[in-house]
């Protein structure tokens, strides 16, 4: 809870981090600069590209007491404006699975290596990050918390599996790792409401520790407040407030 005595103070830079394969990626980092020991996040950004909306959530997250660092999944793809970068990645078929999760393994080092963090790290992502979230806390080790919004395809069937994506994270639910928020809008179609059904019956099956929240009237990407037709105010400001109260059970304020 905020009062207003508190002084409050944030970086925020672009850095260089080792991704897959020891290869330089860049990627947005922000962190509180007040004394003190904090948790750690890693944003997983969505296919629309490594965006304006992900660096501010960077600088959220940041302001609410995390170190967090989002990676650009789409460096390899060359430069330009988010849109064009992600609309040439869609274009190929999205990135490969094995090179996201290289990426996401040197953003979690990253985190690891700050001296003022308390030991916890979580993850974070929004649709295709929120299935790469998902793969990431069943196959990385050292990730305290997940976050998946709308994850898209976790519940791919067989013949949306391709060779850059051969798994559905769905069939990977017994290796999940650490506690699960899920955030989902019941008109979304990807993922439709029967496929968070079978998500939630898996984890169920696998006992896991998890939360899901539904919201009704609310569709793909409704915490999107520059995508005026996706937004929805209410629904985004209680789905943060999940977050929040989600995060410091499971790594600490």
């Amino acid at each position: 809870m905020y009062t207003t005595d508190q002084r409050e103070a944030m970086q925020a830079e672009t850095v260089d981090i080792s991704g897959a394969k020891g290869e330089k990626i860049n990627a947005y980092f922000a962190r509180p600069t007040t004394p003190g020991k904090f948790p750690g996040m890693v944003l997983i950004h969505h296919a629309p590209g490594w965006d304006e909306w992900y660096k501010e959530c960077t600088r959220r997250f940041a302001h609410h007491g995390y170190i967090t660092i989002t990676p650009n999944l789409y460096f390899r793809d060359g430069h330009g404006t988010p849109e064009d970068v992600g609309a040439k990645v869609r274009a190929a078929g999205g990135v490969a699975d094995d090179q996201v999760l290289g990426d996401l393994e040197g953003a979690l080092k990253f985190i690891r290596s700050q001296p003022n963090l308390n030991g916890k790290v979580g993850v974070f992502g929004t649709c295709s990050g929120g299935r790469h979230g998902f793969l990431a806390a069943c196959k990385l080790k050292g990730i305290d918390a997940l976050v998946e919004c709308w994850g898209g395809r976790v519940a791919a069937s067989k013949e949306e599996l391709t060779p850059k994506q051969p798994v559905a994270p769905i069939d990977l639910t017994k290796d999940l790792s650490c506690p699960m928020l899920g955030l989902f809008g019941n008109d979304d179609k990807a993922p439709s409401p029967e496929q968070v059904n079978r998500h939630e019956e898996e984890l169920k099956k696998a006992g896991k520790n998890y939360e899901f929240h539904r919201y009704d009237g609310a569709g793909h990407g409704f915490f999107y407040y520059d995508r005026p037709p996706a937004y929805r105010a209410e629904q985004a400001v209680d789905g943060w407030k999940k977050i929040w109260a989600f995060l410091p059970k499971h790594l600490g304020a």
